[in-house]
């Protein structure tokens, strides 16, 4: 490293590091608070993410073993969402029947894990792309992919048991 890219090599950790602190710090100060769950609602973020990432591929299609390694990342995505999402807590109001959901800390610390995987990840793309960014490309598919499962699997999970806690508030109530 020589004196005139010091300066960014040390901005290009800290900033990302220092938003990642900011957003865990707001994050943290929620954690174990519950918050309303709108069922209605789960199917929402995976949908555009799902939109986003049809567009991306449909655009730039990932090229030779990269499909099979993004199937294998959307498999990995969608059993650890699912994961995370066994981790949330979900209450109904016997009264209300009103549903909420309260964030684990160690939910929390499962997002953290997964934001320096693909960090590290991230840089090791760029390290053996070399001069070309078919390496680049090829990371930040499967990237999106584990995203896609990731997301939408901790959806349904949480909507599952959701549905199946109101069922059972509803039931002892009739």
């Amino acid at each position: 490293m020589t004196a005139a890219n010091a300066p960014s090599a040390w901005l290009q950790y800290l900033i990302p590091g220092s938003v990642i602190l900011i957003v865990l710090f707001f994050r943290l100060r929620s954690v174990g608070k519950a918050r309303r769950l709108r069922l209605e609602r789960l199917w929402i973020l995976p949908t555009i993410y799902a939109l986003l990432v049809a567009t991306v591929f449909w655009s730039a299609p990932p090229h030779g073993l990269t499909w099979i390694w993004c199937l294998l990342a959307l498999g990995a995505g969608a059993a650890l969402g699912w994961w995370r999402g066994k981790l949330m807590h979900v209450a109904v109001d016997p009264e209300t029947h009103e549903l909420s959901q309260t964030v684990s800390p160690a939910a929390l610390l499962f997002i953290v894990a997964l934001v320096v995987i693909r960090s590290a990840s991230r840089a090791m793309s760029v390290q053996m792309a070399g001069p070309g960014h078919a390496g680049v490309m090829a990371a930040t598919d499967i990237l999106m992919a584990f995203a896609l499962g990731f997301i939408a699997f901790q959806r349904i999970e949480v909507g599952v048991r959701a549905r199946r806690l109101l069922a059972e508030a509803r039931a002892t109530r009739a």
